[in-house]
């Protein structure tokens, strides 16, 4: 999972900037992980909006 590719992963955050659980969006645990981990560097590099 790769922080700068941001369509990426606006695809896993919701409207409100809210990560969205895998429950929803059928990943892995570890792949969530991994997605939350990418989310949260890209909005601390500013890629992303933190809210």
């Amino acid at each position: 999972m790769d922080y700068k590719d941001v369509k990426l992963l606006q695809r896993y955050v919701s409207e409100r900037g809210k990560i969205v659980p895998s429950r929803i969006t059928a990943v892995s645990a570890k792949k969530q992980r991994e997605l939350a981990k990418a989310i949260k560097r890209a909005r601390f590099l500013a890629l992303l909006p933190t809210s």
